[in-house]
C-alpha cells in the first residue's frame, strides 16, 4: 500500500509525514509508505495541524469541514481523510519541485 488510498465509500485517505516550522508550505514527495509535507507552521496549539487541513482544502478544492484529522494529531505521522475530494492525490505529486 502506497501513501493514499480510497475507503470504501470513495473518500481519500492519505498517510503523511510532517515536517512543521519551515520556510513555507509544500509537498516534498514521498517519504518511505508516507507522503512528506513541510508545513511553515510551528507544532505550537495545533497551529500546524491547522495549517495542514488549510494547504489539503486548497489543494483538493474543498471546504475545510470535508478534512479530517484520523491519526497523528500529536505526532508528525498523520492520517487524513477527505471527504469526496474534487482532485485526485495526484495534485499533491504535481507541485513537487524537482532538484
Amino acid at each position: 500500500m502506497g501513501w493514499y488510498y480510497l475507503d470504501r465509500d470513495h473518500n481519500l485517505i492519505l498517510k503523511l509525514y510532517i515536517q512543521p516550522g519551515a520556510r513555507q508550505t509544500e509537498a516534498i514527495g514521498v517519504h518511505g509508505e508516507e507522503l512528506k509535507i513541510k508545513l511553515a507552521a510551528p507544532p505550537v496549539d495545533g497551529k500546524a495541524n491547522c495549517a495542514l487541513a488549510e494547504f489539503l482544502a486548497k489543494r483538493f478544492n474543498v471546504p475545510l469541514k470535508r478534512i479530517t484529522l484520523k491519526r497523528g494529531a500529536q505526532s508528525r505521522h498523520k492520517t487524513v481523510e477527505i471527504y469526496q475530494p474534487i482532485n485526485g492525490p495526484e495534485v499533491l505529486l504535481s507541485e513537487i519541485r524537482t532538484k
